[in-house]
């Protein structure tokens, strides 16, 4: 059976006896009734290895499903339970009808429900309660009643727009929460967020229309449940000035037209709230982002923090400056409103690129005490690609001979990464533009290209396109074909960075078979070889502490790369730590440890030398090998 088959036997078995109009599946499946039919047709061989199961069709009524309790398990355990992807569904479904319901819901009842046992239920739930405490919402558990979630309604929708990071093998490309919406709803809301793009003349980026699609439709939801979201009355004031609260009552004319029914004031503000929140495509420098004094000074003290740290020019860079401008007036208005990002890439990002990250850390820690702005980490990692992609544009492009362009659906500073990568390892490839996947036809109609670089598979396109990750991993080098100039540098470079790195390293700083439980005593004990070594001021160590709270310093490979504040190094070194087991480090374990201790005079050292420890992350053998080792001279010989 088909995916589209799979779906029309669960509304089938989704209610024990209801009788399905053929009109009303096909609007649910967006097929046609012939289509329907030829899939009921096809769905009879398979019911024939159930003696009770009956498909009873009754001309201008509809198809009812006719089977036994017995006979409908197995067929459920068959058909949906043994597949991973039913199950993943399952998960989220569960965790949408807590968040969607005001009252208690049995064990029993989903059991029931899903055709499984009631402890593989129970299990399930107790994952769900993990991943809702990062909400701050808790799920009570009240006995003869069942279980009900606590928390705040802003708290609700920030978790019903986040269901997809439920499941970790979700892909970024598919958004599970529009599988819980009749397809009307979804096409409705679609189509009033366009015309209000046509009427004011704007564009938001694909993923701001995608995530307003989102809140628009829990919205929907939550208005018809009659739970309200609460909001101060100095905030409506002070939101009413705003365009976007213009924009906003457009868009609820509407739906309120669409959906026949009223929404309270504090919905077209909470909406408001998105609209200023959401990233919007070009919109020249005249717009709010670029007259924000605040904004612009914190990007400045980003910037310059940065170029301090990196030794790069930063400031130099004019689409660095454009692009961060755009990409922080949303990350702090996001934070203002109390709304929480996922980031897919947060993971690959901190391996790929962990001396950025660790130095947009540590920037954003000055900026936070100077303009009581707390970054989290998926923000920071999204920062972190304005700033690679412009090291890779100063550093600069190479030659180009194929017209290309690339389709990014994560936003301005990735499609940018993403260019810069390109241009620079790629001689033979000349980037026209970065655009969203809704303006492929228009730009199609004014330029000439060779082939199409998409971050998401495309539709109905005339020329050759690519589907590659927009942080161009060795798969999709492969793909993209003969580019190999910048692994072949890395490989000049390699010796000299181990050179770089084994320096570092005195026998003295070496701690082999270490037992210890916790990452911060490793990182203490750690710092404490350093300190009594005369390299590093005591408050060093404060500092490495208070930054692998900030985000923890696992690369992968069981490495780990804690560091402190350059400024508190007083001659640049590293200790290294050897666990006998390896620990938990946040989500990833780890057995050896790298603490640095680097001056801000020696970032062009630190830049080696990170990008060393890197790559021995990448081989899964060298953790092994090292903590094999029974002698520090072992251990030095080893890393040389």
């Amino acid at each position: 059976m088909n995916d589209r088959q799979k779906v029309l036997l669960q509304l089938l078995l989704s209610n024990e006896g209801e009788t399905r109009n053929i009109q009303e599946l096909s609007e649910r499946l967006e097929c046609s009734e012939k289509t329907v039919r030829n899939d009921l047709n096809k769905m009879e061989q398979l019911l024939n290895k159930f003696p009770s199961a009956k498909l009873k069709r009754q001309p201008g009524i509809g198809i009812t499903l006719e089977i036994s309790r017995e006979d409908r398990s197995n067929l459920l355990q068959r058909q949906f339970f043994q597949d991973h992807k039913a199950m993943e569904g399952r998960m989220i479904e569960v965790a949408y009808l807590l968040l969607s319901s005001e009252n208690p819901i049995t064990l029993q009842s989903l059991a029931d429900r899903y055709y499984v046992p009631k402890s593989t239920i129970k299990k399930e739930m107790e994952f769900i309660e993990k991943w809702l405490a990062d909400y701050e919402i808790e799920l009570i558990s009240k006995p003869r009643l069942g279980n009900q979630l606590q928390g705040t309604e802003l708290q609700r929708r920030n978790a019903l727009a986040h269901l997809p990071q439920l499941i970790s093998s979700v892909t970024i490309e598919k958004n599970y929460v529009l599988d819980l919406f009749l397809p009307y709803e979804i096409s409705t809301v679609k189509r009033a967020l366009q015309r209000l793009q046509e009427r004011f003349e704007i564009k938001f980026m694909d993923e701001t229309f995608d995530s307003l699609v989102i809140h628009a439709l829990i919205m929907v939801k939550r208005t018809r449940q009659k739970s309200p979201i609460t909001i101060i009355e100095e905030e409506k004031a002070y939101v009413a000035s705003y365009k976007e609260f213009e924009y906003a009552s457009l868009f609820f004319e509407q739906l309120e037209e669409s959906f026949s029914m009223k929404f309270p004031e504090n919905e077209r503000i909470y909406f408001t709230w998105h609209l200023i929140s959401g990233k919007r495509v070009d919109d020249g420098e005249k717009h709010v982002y670029f007259q924000n004094k605040v904004l612009l000074s914190i990007i400045h003290d980003i910037t310059k923090r940065l170029a301090e740290l990196t030794a790069y020019p930063f400031e130099k860079d004019s689409i660095l400056t454009k692009g961060l401008a755009v990409h922080m007036y949303s990350v702090i208005n996001r934070l203002k409103y109390g709304f929480l990002i996922s980031n897919p890439l947060l993971s690959d990002i901190k391996k790929m690129y962990p001396y950025m990250f660790n130095m947009v850390i540590f920037a954003l820690e000055e900026v936070k005490s100077a303009y009581d702005l707390d970054v989290p980490e998926e923000e920071a990692a999204f920062l972190v690609l304005h700033f690679q992609a412009s090291i890779e544009r100063l550093e600069g492009s190479r030659g180009k001979k194929q017209n290309s362009l690339i389709v990014c659906h994560l936003g301005v500073g990735i499609s940018h990464l993403l260019e810069a990568k390109i241009k620079q390892h790629y001689s033979d490839i000349h980037i026209l533009d970065c655009i969203g996947k809704a303006s492929i036809d228009e730009f199609l109609k004014n330029n000439k290209i060779d082939f199409v670089i998409s971050t998401v598979s495309l539709d109905k396109i005339s020329i050759p396109y690519i589907v590659i990750s927009p942080l161009l991993e060795g798969k999709d080098k492969e793909k993209l074909n003969q580019f190999v100039q910048r692994m072949e540098k890395r490989k000049e470079n390699n010796s000299e960075d181990s050179k770089q790195l084994f320096k570092l390293i005195r026998g003295d700083m070496v701690h082999l078979g270490l037992e210890i439980e916790h990452p911060y005593e490793v990182i203490e004990m750690l710092g404490n070889t350093l300190y009594q070594k005369g390299m590093i001021q005591k408050e060093f160590i404060h500092s490495a502490l208070n930054r692998e709270r900030k985000s923890a310093t696992a690369i992968g490979g069981n490495i780990s790369i804690p560091h402190g504040d350059p400024d508190m190094v007083i001659q640049s070194s590293i200790a290294v730590g050897i666990l006998r087991k390896p620990i938990l480090w946040e989500s990833d374990y780890v057995s050896v440890i790298f603490l640095l201790a680097i001056s801000k005079e020696d970032q062009n050292l630190n830049r080696a030398v990170v990008e060393q420890i890197a790559a021995y992350s990448e081989n899964l053998e060298f953790a092994s090998g090292i903590a094999e080792l029974a002698d520090i001279k072992g251990v030095l010989d080893f890393i040389k």
